[in-house]
């Protein structure tokens, strides 16, 4: 995954709203209607939610007739998993560098 996309996907994460949906998402398909249910917001404005995390990848849609029904996209998550485990191993190495380097000041010191 490049930048471009990782930089999409966090910021469609970036949101509460979207967040919570991913959240429910992770539990099965729903349809718009079921989505926007526990939001006080407008539908409009909910469905501009769902667009973004669209275009970032996290989610797919379907249309059947009148009623959307939304799933959840995990390579986008597993895209960022990779990107924060990397993060994650080089701040690992650095702190264990720095445990080592304060060992063996105190021992120099006894």
């Amino acid at each position: 995954m490049i930048d471009a996309d990782l930089d999409g996907v966090f910021h469609a994460l970036s949101d509460p709203t979207r967040r919570r949906v991913v959240e429910r998402l992770s539990q099965g398909p729903a349809t718009t209607s079921d989505l926007a249910r526990p939001f006080d917001m407008a539908l409009p404005s909910f469905t501009q939610h769902l667009g973004v995390l669209e275009r970032s990848g996290l989610v797919t849609s379907q249309k059947k007739g009148r009623v959307r029904t939304y799933r959840l996209a995990p390579q986008p998550l597993e895209a960022v998993d990779t990107w924060l485990a990397a993060r994650r191993a080089l701040w690992t190495r650095r702190l264990d560098q720095l445990d080592a380097l304060l060992y063996d000041l105190k021992e120099q010191q006894t």
